[in-house]
């Protein structure tokens, strides 16, 4: 497995068979591994980046603790044949201030957007640069991000960048709560109680599919069950799956993403109903 930290060696090396590439922020878990496996069923050779992007952090997020585990992420992305990491410092992928940044739709300001001001032009600025430098022809990205998910596509699509986006599911503990590098941070009671967001968002997928088109009580309903339990919630709403807009009643292919802080952790979470 080849690691480049430098933009010219990266750019020098020679064509070869299409990447498959998967952006990550270090900390890898097996959520992390199976979008690994997926980009290998789409191109010859994988790659994956890890950089934790500062872009993408609000004044008083985790930017500083978030979990940097270099050496063994690269011996999990190595056991998986990982043909090339791409990981820059931040002097690197950003020489000079970020004055120029990409402009997201206003779906950026919905949801995660809400509660983490500019976090997707963080997010789609990065991107565009991890694959301008790495020029891969498919990239993987996981469904728990969905809001991320719909955005990045939407950019690829409109800047024509020859790049095929491929959705990866999210994959859970065994008792449903999903994998996050940010699962570290809670507390032994915490993390008995963290999978109840997904509980939840299970719950108002049933009420869906039980008929249930009071779109915006179910939510109300949500929000207030995980207060009583001593959640913070931010959101749990529904949305049309294919572009998250506000759906209509005749909607039927439907999302329910959601996000609550426990404790000092936040937590995100989506369901397809």
């Amino acid at each position: 497995m080849q690691v480049i930290s430098d933009i010219a060696m990266l750019r020098a090396r020679s064509p070869g068979e299409p990447l498959a590439f998967v952006p990550t922020m270090g900390n890898l878990h097996e959520g992390h591994l199976s979008l690994i496996r997926l980009a290998r069923r789409h191109a010859p050779r994988v790659a994956a980046s890890i950089f934790v992007n500062r872009l993408q952090f609000a004044p008083g997020e985790d930017f500083e603790r978030y979990p940097r585990t270099f050496a063994s992420d690269c011996e999990k992305l190595a056991a998986e044949g990982v043909e090339l990491v791409f990981a820059p410092d931040e002097r690197t992928l950003y020489p000079e201030p970020q004055v120029y940044v990409v402009e997201p739709p206003p779906l950026a300001n919905e949801l995660e957007g809400k509660f983490r001001a500019r976090f997707f032009h963080g997010v789609t600025t990065v991107v565009l640069k991890l694959f301008n430098c790495v020029q891969p022809a498919c990239a993987v990205f996981g469904k728990k991000d969905y809001q991320q998910l719909m955005i990045v596509r939407g950019m690829v699509r409109q800047f024509n960048l020859p790049i095929e986006i491929v959705a990866g599911e999210t994959l859970r503990e065994q008792d449903g709560l999903a994998m996050s590098s940010r699962n570290g941070y809670l507390s032994a009671s915490e993390r008995a109680e963290a999978p109840r967001l997904h509980q939840v968002l299970q719950h108002v997928k049933a009420r869906l599919g039980d008929g249930e088109r009071d779109f915006e009580g179910l939510g109300g309903e949500a929000l207030r069950g995980l207060a009583a339990a001593g959640w913070k919630p931010d959101y749990v709403e529904v949305r049309r799956q294919d572009d998250l807009g506000t759906p209509g009643p005749a909607d039927t292919r439907l999302a329910v993403p959601g996000a609550a802080r426990l404790g000092s952790t936040r937590l995100i979470d989506k369901v397809e109903a």
